[in-house]
């Protein structure tokens, strides 16, 4: 598939994705679906918060990228991570576990990582544990 028929894929998979039952948007064409709730009052991130996380991520496609279940979570600045992150897990209290999706403007943009090709749609599941 050519770059630009790969781009066009993953943004029509997302306005797909979008007229799906439970899939809300956030801001920025960023979207998730509640897969756990945790407490309503529970802490909130904020961007220079240290997050600790378990999350596995896919593209489009299936394809699992990166994973911290199995192993220990993840822990870092907030403020560290992709757009994507730093926007969703703002929403998110202690204990939720969402599906996020996340435009590739507000991931990797058109720049490929390791298994992630420029332009992709990321999926992400993941379990906000902790905040400090």
């Amino acid at each position: 598939m050519a770059k630009q028929e790969y781009v066009n894929a993953n943004r029509e998979w997302l306005k797909a994705k979008a007229l799906e039952s439970g899939v809300q948007e956030i801001a920025r064409g960023i979207l998730y679906k509640v897969i756990k709730n945790g407490n309503p009052k529970g802490p909130t991130p904020g961007p220079r918060s240290i997050i600790t996380a378990h999350y596995t991520g896919y593209t489009i496609n299936g394809k699992k990228f990166d994973s911290s279940r199995g192993g220990v979570p993840m822990a870092c600045r907030l403020s560290d991570l992709i757009q994507g992150w730093i926007i969703a897990l703002q929403q998110m209290h202690v204990g939720d576990r969402w599906e996020i999706y996340i435009p590739a403007e507000m991931g990797y943009g058109k720049f490929s990582q390791p298994g992630i090709p420029g332009g992709s749609t990321l999926i992400f599941d993941i379990e906000l544990i902790g905040v400090m």
